[in-house]
């Protein structure tokens, strides 16, 4: 990575209040051209409002900031845009119904005399295009028709396109496969090596430690650690360590921590179940008490799968059974009363209800009424309740869900299934989003909700926390189901084997 020394972003004594909330309590930020900084700190620390502040979207109370060595105080996102900032969330900003093109030059789109110049345009979309290097991105294509991968590449693409100085990318491997997770690190190395900063930010620190050189630590509000990351190999405990006791303000021993359990009988059997087009031929046993893990490539059929079961997707052919009863063809509010809840991966889409409140998301599955009325006292001790289990950060039950940050609505999401009180839980994707001390708490829950008889499912994309975490792990591929065996019989390289090469 290049790292001139020439400070690009300067941020420095940013405050901002929200009601009684003070999100942001002086922080300072330095990034310089170039330089591929990493920002850490766990959920609501402030990262997703600094960085608010900086795109427009927020105005600071106090504090100054410069941009090239110019004020910089954005009176809007697209004021932002213009000078420079480009911004690429976690739940992408693409008009699916567009096409690549016409993403790629939206908002900024060049004219002659009122009319568009297509011409034009066209020029610099194949400019940015040229420049990501990927031979399936057609500017033709529709977005809503592209992988993960390539949408996010199609933000980069925007940025590209717009002449960015800073580029900030909130969680950007989040929902991608590995091989995509590598190409999207291949370009960030290119922006850098042209003399583009990017602000990263992201809870896989061993990410952090592959692709970022400089970093900043915030806790509460405030800008606790700056430093480099390390390069030498051999490095990488001490900078994890390091990195997430600045976050928590504490010392941290356990990342994968284990509550002892002991998985017992069959509670969900599944033969040869076949979905619309995936999964194909699965079959599986969950035990009761048991974490069992299904890894694989992002779309080799792990979703699928695990909503054919849930009774979201059609089942084609197959057997279910739960405890004593045989129906593959049930629907979701019959697998919530045989006991079964689900958490989707698509935490926006249909994972919550973002425009209700956090109290209303939680209790939405079994809402706590007498006489016909849901008593809002029984629905905020709920809760509190949850959000003690699971360091929930919030302003009160009335909150807006979609006022959170993306790590604490996942925990909304898990606390309607605690709330529930289902005995069989299908995770998908839990820790997304999750800050690592978060990722911490919610392994210890899921150990205790094991130890308590509770059956868990639990699909992931993240390797060392299904080798850390689950007592059996079963690999797919290509929509095919390989047989569990025991966690301590895998190892990283040989699930990925299994993934790509199909041999489970």
């Amino acid at each position: 990575m290049v790292a001139t020394g020439d400070v690009a972003l300067r941020m420095r004594g940013i405050e901002k209040q929200f009601g009684s909330n003070r999100a942001l309590a002086g922080v300072d930020l330095d990034v310089r051209r170039g330089d591929v900084h990493a920002l850490l700190g766990e959920n609501g620390a402030g990262k997703s409002t600094l960085m608010k502040v900086l795109s427009g979207a927020h105005r600071p109370d106090r504090g100054e900031m410069m941009l090239d060595s110019e004020p910089y105080a954005p009176a809007d996102p697209l004021d932002a845009r213009r000078r420079g900032i480009a911004m690429i969330y976690q739940e992408l900003s693409l008009a699916p119904h567009l096409s690549v093109a016409e993403n790629i030059t939206l908002g900024r789109e060049l004219s002659r005399l009122g009319v568009v110049d297509r011409a034009s345009a066209a020029a610099v979309v194949r400019r940015a295009l040229e420049w990501i290097a990927d031979d399936d991105l057609q500017p033709d294509a529709r977005v809503g028709d592209l992988a993960p991968g390539a949408r996010q590449l199609v933000e980069v693409a925007r940025a590209i396109a717009s002449d960015a100085r800073v580029v900030v990318m909130d969680e950007p491997t989040s929902s991608l496969s590995s091989r995509e997770v590598g190409r999207l690190f291949d370009v960030i190395a290119r922006l850098s090596a042209r003399g583009v900063s990017v602000v990263y930010i992201s809870h896989f620190l061993e990410e952090v430690r592959r692709v970022a050189n400089r970093y900043t630590v915030l806790r509460d509000g405030r800008s606790v650690a700056v430093g480099d990351v390390p390069q030498a190999e051999g490095d990488d405990e001490g900078f994890v360590r390091g990195a997430i006791e600045a976050m928590v303000g504490r010392s941290f021993d356990e990342a994968y921590p284990r509550v002892p359990h002991t998985p017992g009988e069959p509670v969900i059997e599944i033969d040869k179940l076949s979905g619309a087009k995936l999964p194909i031929d699965a079959t599986l046993t969950l035990r009761r008490g048991e974490i069992l893990g299904i890894s694989g490539l992002v779309g080799a059929g792990r979703t699928e799968f695990v909503r054919a079961l849930f009774g979201l997707d059609t089942v084609k052919n197959g057997r279910i059974r739960v405890g004593a009863v045989t129906d593959a063809g049930a629907m979701p509010t019959e697998r919530l009363g045989q006991g079964v809840g689900m958490l989707s991966e698509d935490r926006a889409g249909e994972g919550l209800a973002l425009g209700l409140s956090i109290g209303d998301n939680l209790v939405l599955s079994k809402p706590p009424a007498k006489g016909g009325v849901i008593s809002r006292a029984d629905r905020a001790n709920a809760v509190a309740t949850r959000a003690r289990d699971l360091s929930l950060r919030y302003r009160d039950a009335e909150q807006p869900v979609g006022e959170l940050s993306g790590g604490n609505q996942q925990k909304v999401a898990i606390a309607r299934l605690l709330h529930h009180d289902v005995d069989v839980l299908l995770l998908d994707e839990p820790t997304r989003g999750i800050d690592v001390a978060t990722k911490a708490d919610v392994y210890r829950l899921i150990g205790e909700l094991a130890a308590r008889g509770k059956s868990i499912l639990f699909i992931s994309s993240y390797l060392p926390e299904l080798l850390g975490v689950c007592d059996r792990i079963a690999v797919m591929s290509r929509g095919r189901l390989g047989a569990p065996r025991d966690a301590s019989a895998w190892s990283e390289v040989e699930l990925l084997e299994a993934a790509v090469g199909g041999h489970v």
